[in-house]
């Protein structure tokens, strides 16, 4: 009766708190409504949902939409593509004629477009993704394994002496029965004896066997599991607050997990000089170094020619809409003490060729109070200073661009991308004849400034790291971004030692895993399979009890396989809080910023 009391209570208690936690995430699943789409069919426009497409329609995109199947690109005005969620790229994707290709599970981010869907359903990257989440079974919790041990031991050796305990009894019986003559004289009250015998035996392994160590361990795991709602973390399994304390290397992604996807100005190269424009927040960041008159050609530069729009909310607060590399340098604009509406107010926009991937630049063609023209151009560092051959000089005044001077930008521009900074140059030209008014120039430009832009990484992700690394837990980087990007994010954080490597995802797939993975702290350049692989080897090869952070379709594969699932709620797709680990649901994170925050043990 006590063994099956005790059983009753752990599997109610189980039951109860899985029960409750379900109910949590039902409530979330209601706010999961199907998404209609405008798609052309049959000749006629018409409002189909997302689980009804087939092959063959046109779909109509704009912004804010998610792109619903792999499709191509027919036609368009600037249709701005966010690949985040499925390659981990923080910087989004124009569409156009030579790059026409558009995935399942990326979302628009600007401009208005056309595609042809041509894939859909399990034959897409999202499909075989999913597929990936049914693989496998239920394996058992590090906790669980270790019971099993603990209780296989105990009960060889409870066998080896209730066997030897029950000889004894029967020897012991036999003896005197030979001792009184007795041996062939054999009765009822002899046959009890036997049996008693056999009760305290029984009894020997009853006892040896913890009853209540099941249910002590359940209701730690429960008490656990309100400790983490109380931190805003959703547990789909009892399980899963075990697991995470058994974890012995984390998998993290880059994008969103270490740092914070919002593009920040870092440093720039102006009037010859270079500052470091981190964490500053005042008007005079520049001011004490440049004059008055390169400030204002900066500002101009800066609210003429750009994609973005700054916008008041209810409460009078700026925010900017825009792709994260414009909306970074319209932010430090702003941060320059600009006035973006009374900039646009001031100046007439004449002409604007937007950015593209091909041209790498965009150029403005603003009218001037005083009569005649500007042009603006930025873009990609190498492009715009080819075009310039003048400079801004320390008081505003445009300076001829001798070749060690050339020789020096480009060094500048090195050092800037060597520290995982992607360098853009903002440039100027006067027009005086208005002859030309719808023509862009492609030469003759002033060079005003080298920005460096970078993704920061969060606060307090270094402390976590170390203290992972001091609890003895393995912190590896997987990122689709490049190896150099790579690199400086692992060691700021912390996470890329001296005698740790970092590699690039087609390199990783040509290695043995036994050669490369145990000294792996960085992946560059991979694919979700590489991530899975990564993942597979080495729970099964190494033994290692896996838990993985992330937020993207890219990462639901690596979150299913994983021992530990962490997807972040809000930041994160659907397919990565829906992966199931096969040894305990995901923990889905509503709030992942305060959880970065607050998380000392596993950042």
């Amino acid at each position: 009766l006590g063994i099956i009391l005790s059983k009753f209570l752990v599997v109610m208690v189980t039951a109860i708190s899985d029960y409750k936690q379900s109910l949590q995430f039902r409530d979330l699943d209601r706010e999961k409504k199907k998404i209609f789409i405008q798609v052309t069919r049959d000749g006629q426009r018409q409002k189909v949902c997302t689980y009804d497409l087939v092959v063959g329609d046109i779909v109509h995109l704009s912004i804010g939409d998610q792109v619903p199947a792999y499709g191509i690109f027919i036609s368009g005005h600037s249709l701005l593509i966010d690949e985040s969620s499925l390659s981990g790229q923080s910087e989004p994707r124009y569409m156009y004629e030579e790059n026409p290709f558009l995935l399942a599970g990326t979302k628009v981010q600007g401009g208005s477009g056309k595609m042809l869907v041509t894939t859909v359903g399990m034959r897409t990257e999202w499909g075989k993704l999913m597929e990936t989440l049914n693989e496998g079974g239920e394996d058992e919790t590090p906790l669980q394994v270790k019971l099993n041990g603990v209780a296989t031991i105990i009960g060889k050796i409870e066998l080896f002496f209730s066997v030897l305990e029950f000889l004894v009894l029967i020897g012991r019986f036999l003896g005197e029965k030979v001792i009184h003559n007795e041996f062939t004289d054999w009765s009822s009250a002899d046959a009890l004896t036997l049996i008693d015998y056999f009760a305290v035996v029984v009894t020997i392994i009853d006892v040896a066997v913890p009853e209540g160590l099941p249910l002590a361990v359940t209701l730690s795991l429960a008490f656990a599991m309100k400790k983490l709602m109380n931190d805003r973390a959703l547990v789909r399994h009892l399980s899963a607050c075990e697991t995470m304390g058994s974890a012995s290397c984390i998998c993290t992604d880059k994008t969103r997990m270490l740092t914070t996807n919002h593009m920040v100005v870092d440093k720039i190269w102006i009037a010859n000089t270079i500052s470091n424009v981190e964490g500053n927040n005042r008007k005079d960041i520049l001011q004490s170094e440049i004059s008055e008159r390169v400030l204002d050609i900066t500002l101009q530069a800066i609210f003429q020619n750009t994609g973005s729009e700054v916008v008041k909310d209810k409460d009078g607060k700026n925010s900017i809409l825009g792709t994260p590399t414009e909306s970074a340098i319209l932010e430090f604009g702003l941060r320059l003490g600009g006035d973006f509406e009374a900039q646009r107010r001031e100046f007439k926009i004449v002409k604007v060729e937007p950015f593209n991937s091909v041209r790498k630049k965009m150029s403005v063609l603003i009218a001037l109070p005083a009569g005649g023209m500007r042009a603006f151009c930025k873009g990609a560092s190498e492009i715009v200073l080819s075009m310039c051959d003048k400079v801004v000089s320390d008081n505003g005044e445009p300076v001829p661009l001798s070749e060690e001077q050339f020789r020096n930008i480009t060094d500048v521009i090195n050092g800037f991308a060597s520290e995982a900074l992607r360098t853009l140059c903002l440039a100027f030209k006067d027009l005086n004849d208005s002859s030309n008014e719808n023509n862009i120039p492609d030469s003759g430009y002033t060079l005003i400034a080298v920005v460096g832009i970078k993704d920061p990484v969060r606060p307090g992700v270094k402390e976590a790291v170390q203290t992972c690394l001091e609890a003895g837990i393995t912190v590896r980087m997987v990122t689709g971004n490049n190896i150099n990007t790579a690199r400086a994010i692992a060691k700021e954080c912390g996470i890329l030692t001296s005698d740790g490597e970092a590699v690039e995802g087609p390199e990783f797939r040509n290695m043995s895993p036994a050669d490369i993975i145990p000294k792996l702290q960085v992946m560059a350049r991979s694919l979700p399979s590489d991530k899975h692989t990564l993942v597979t080897q080495l729970r099964n090869t190494f033994g290692e009890v896996v838990a993985v952070t992330g937020d993207g379709t890219n990462d639901a594969s690596a979150l299913h396989e994983a021992d530990i699932g962490l997807a972040m709620g809000i930041a994160g797709t659907e397919p990565s809080c829906e992966s199931d680990p096969p040894q305990s649901m995901p923990i889905t994170f509503p709030n992942p910023r305060k959880w970065m925050l607050e998380c000392r043990n596993c950042g």
